[in-house]
Parts: structure tokens; sequence; C-alpha cells
């Protein structure tokens, strides 16, 4: 993978969004994603993590392996937005459907951007499992959309640390950025005019987001995915 390739994404990931605007980010994602995708050629160098058979999901060593973290957190998020679409909770407005079907179109973006960066390293597709969730109650889709979301956010900010390539750190700014407006929308659906974007539970001191280790972030994710991950060659520092 060069550097070069990945940076393909930039009109994709990097337009500002409101919640106004998201049927329009919408479209413009989904029409940059088939040049996005034909740009990221597959690279041969390092060992391969498909993991196609049964047993554990090896992540994988160093800026692939972190890779592959953000892929399969993308798998599970896309996954959990296409469900929400295809089984609508009762009385979902225009407006919630509008925003959750963006969101959806977004999430598939990072997923099939981060698979077709990876090429032969990428993990297997994963298998959700979201037997907790009710997807006929508003309060259950949307307070699992704002753990999801939160989440990714903090993932994505643990995570930078640990990639070395400036290509890479670069991508993983820009779908974090899309990421945090996620949940702010979420958030604003769960409380409409609120501060809750900003609330204690995501912002620690100095105005900063929270911050999690791959292992507090997986901790959490695999309640929803039935494979077994080991995260145990990702780089800590």
């Amino acid at each position: 993978m060069k550097n070069t390739e990945l940076k393909t994404d930039d009109s994709i990931l990097k337009k500002p969004i409101g919640r106004a605007g998201f049927l329009k980010y919408s479209a413009v994602a989904i029409a940059g994603a088939g040049l996005m995708l034909a740009g990221c050629k597959k690279d041969d160098d390092n060992n391969n993590n498909n993991n196609g058979g049964s047993g554990s999901v090896d992540l994988g060593s160093d800026d692939i392996g972190v890779l592959n973290y953000a892929y399969a957190l993308e798998q599970l998020e896309a996954a959990f937005y296409i469900a929400v679409i295809a089984n609508k909770f009762d009385g979902m407005t225009i407006e919630e459907t509008a925003i959750l079907t963006d969101i959806k179109a977004h999430e598939i973006v990072h997923r099939d951007f981060l698979k077709a960066a990876l090429g032969t390293k990428a993990i297997k597709d994963l298998t959700p499992d979201f037997s907790t969730i009710d997807f006929k109650s508003r309060a259950s889709v949307l307070g699992t959309a704002k753990a999801f979301e939160d989440l990714g956010v903090s993932a994505y900010n643990g995570a930078g640390k640990l990639i070395k390539d400036d290509g890479y750190l670069l991508i993983a700014g820009k779908i974090v950025s899309v990421e945090a407006r996620h949940a702010s929308a979420i958030r604003d659906l769960l409380n409409p005019n609120s501060k809750d974007f900003a609330g204690d539970d995501v912002v620690i001191g100095l105005g900063l987001d929270i911050s999690r280790a791959p292992s507090e972030v997986l901790a959490i994710a695999g309640k929803y995915i039935k494979d077994s991950i080991d995260a145990s060659h990702l780089p800590t520092s």
C-alpha cells in the first residue's frame, strides 16, 4: 500500500457534515466510492491476515494490524446501521430515517475503503451479534447507535498514536472526524438542541475527547461480534 493510494479518499472524507447536510454528504461519498476503491491497490509485502478459517481472528501487527482493528469496528457499525434501516423502529421520523440512512452509507464507505486498502491483508468478514438490540425500539436503537459512535471516536483517538505511517494517520483522522459528527447527530436526536454533543461522558479535561486502547474497545465491541478477535500483536505505543 502506498500513501498516495490511500489519499484517494480525500474528496470523500474531508467534507464537513451537519444534520442538514447529511444527504448531500452521502451522495458525494457514494459517488466517489468507486474511484476511491479503484485507486487502492493490494499489497503483498506482509503476512496474510485473512483468517478465512475458524478460530480467533488475528488482526496482525504494526500499521496493518491497526488498520484491521479499524476495519473490524467499521464492519460492526456498517452491519448495525444496515439492520437499523432494514428494520425501522416504530414511529421513525423522516428526519431520523434520513440521518440514519446517511450514517449507514458513510459506514459502508469506511468499511469498504479499509477492506480495499488492506487488500489481501484484510481480516475476514465478521459475524455480528445483535441479539441484545430491539430494533423496533427507538430507545434501544438510538441508545446503541450513541454507544457505537462514542466507542468508535474513542477507538480512533486511542489508535492514532499507534500508527507510524503519516498517510494512514491522515486517513484515520479524516474518518474519526466523520464519526464524531455521527456521534453528535445521534445525541441531538436523543436530546434535541442540547449540549450533549460535548457531554462529560465523552469529553475529558482540556476539552479533549475520550481515548480508549484497543483492548478496552474490543472488550466492549466484542459483545456484538460472534468471532473471537486476537489483538495481542497490535502495537501498544
